[in-house]
């Protein structure tokens, strides 16, 4: 028997994956596995679990990073694991907006008793919607759904990232600095060019020539999302 509460375990450990797996599908979830930090954000927006059970140290993308990732797009509850039992740890993962910690080595049964109290937690919790609307303009980050005069667009997840961030500070100006931290993440080693293309691709798309809205460059600055 099935709860049809799907939980997404990501971990670079095989074998740990496999007991939380056969402890937590005796208990009704259904589990998916992933081991690596990049894979699960793939997973994570496929297969939308209710549940993200996250190691820190990751190979690639770290733990950090990953709960940094899904907290721009969605709250659903994440769980820490890390062989590390630092305050600083703890702390962070707490701040970066993890529901709660575990430190390696762990009792099975205990992980299964906090991730009931973490989803017991959560139905209480009423959903948030990331969306900014504009006239003729929806930029849902909950679904990565973009929307120009009520067509839907086809768009990367880093365009609508960048929008949804620009637009949900209206005439605010940005340095390209301030948004690479901001949408790229603040360790993302990257040209500043990288946020000109990701514009000039956004224009592309958004046509906004006519609107009360425009994606404007403030020479020598940086960019804004002007509403007139």
């Amino acid at each position: 028997m099935t709860n049809s509460i799907k939980i997404l375990v990501v971990d670079d450990d095989y074998n740990i994956c496999e007991l939380i797996r056969l402890y937590l599908e005796k208990e009704g979830y259904e589990v998916i596995v992933a081991y690596n930090g990049s894979k699960a954000l793939e997973i994570f927006k496929s297969e939308a679990p209710s549940l993200v059970i996250l190691d820190i140290m990751l190979p690639g993308m770290d733990g950090w990073q990953v709960c940094r990732e899904i907290r721009r797009i969605s709250n659903i509850p994440i769980i820490m694991l890390t062989a590390k039992g630092e305050t600083f740890d703890k702390v962070l993962g707490l701040e970066l907006g993890a529901d709660d910690y575990m430190v390696k080595p762990f009792e099975t049964k205990e992980l299964v008793a906090r991730i009931k109290a973490v989803l017991r937690r959560y139905e209480h919790k009423p959903a948030e919607v990331k969306e900014v609307v504009f006239p003729n303009l929806v930029v849902n980050l909950s679904t990565y759904q973009l929307k120009v005069n009520g067509k839907e667009m086809e768009i990367p997840p880093k365009e609508l990232e960048l929008l949804y961030f620009l637009a949900s500070h209206p005439n605010k100006v940005f340095t390209r600095e301030q948004l690479l931290q901001e949408v790229w993440g603040f360790d993302y080693f990257g040209d500043s060019r990288t946020v000109d293309v990701h514009i000039k691709r956004l224009r592309e798309k958004l046509d906004s020539e006519e609107q009360v809205w425009q994606l404007k460059t403030v020479w020598g600055v940086g960019y804004k999302f002007e509403v007139k």
